[in-house]
C-alpha cells in the first residue's frame, strides 16, 4: 500500500496477530530462561552436595595423616629432649673431673686411656694431628 512502511502491517487485525505472537514467544522465552535457569540452579546445588560429600570422605584419611605427623614430632622431640640431656649430663661430668682433678691427675688418666685402648689412642692422636696441621696451613 502507498504510504506504508515495507513490514508494517496496517490492518488492525495483522496487528493484533503480531503482538500475540510477540507476547507467546516473550512468554516461551521467559519459560525457557526460567528453565535453565532451575537447571542451573540444580546442577549447582548438586555439584554443592557432591563437593560436600568428598570433603566428608576426605576428613578422616586427613585427620590421621595430620595425627600421625603429630605423634612423630612428639617421638622426635622426645629423641631430643633425650640426646639434649645425655649431652648436659656428659658436659656437667666433663666440669666436674677438670675441678676435680689437677694436671698432674689428667695426664695419669691419658697415659692409662693410652695403655687400655692403643689403637683407637693412635687414630685420635692422627686426627688431632691432621687438625692442627690444618689450622696452621698457610694457603
Amino acid at each position: 500500500m502507498p504510504g506504508s512502511a515495507p513490514g508494517f502491517a496496517r490492518d488492525p487485525e495483522d496487528m493484533s496477530d503480531a503482538s500475540t505472537n510477540a507476547s507467546t514467544t516473550a512468554q516461551n522465552m521467559g519459560e525457557r530462561a526460567g528453565a535453565a535457569a532451575a537447571r542451573v540452579r540444580d546442577k549447582a546445588a548438586e555439584m554443592g552436595h557432591n563437593a560436600a560429600d568428598q570433603i566428608d570422605r576426605s576428613r578422616e584419611p586427613a585427620a590421621n595423616y595430620i595425627e600421625s605427623g603429630a605423634q612423630a614430632i612428639h617421638e622426635n622431640a622426645d629423641k631430643a629432649t633425650r640426646f639434649a640431656h645425655q649431652t648436659a649430663d656428659k658436659l656437667q661430668n666433663t666440669a666436674n673431673y677438670i675441678r676435680t682433678n689437677d694436671m698432674s691427675a689428667m695426664m695419669d688418666d691419658v697415659g692409662g686411656f693410652v695403655k687400655q685402648h692403643p689403637a683407637q689412642s693412635l687414630a685420635v692422636a692422627a686426627a688431632v694431628g691432621f687438625l692442627v696441621g690444618r689450622a696452621f696451613r698457610r694457603d
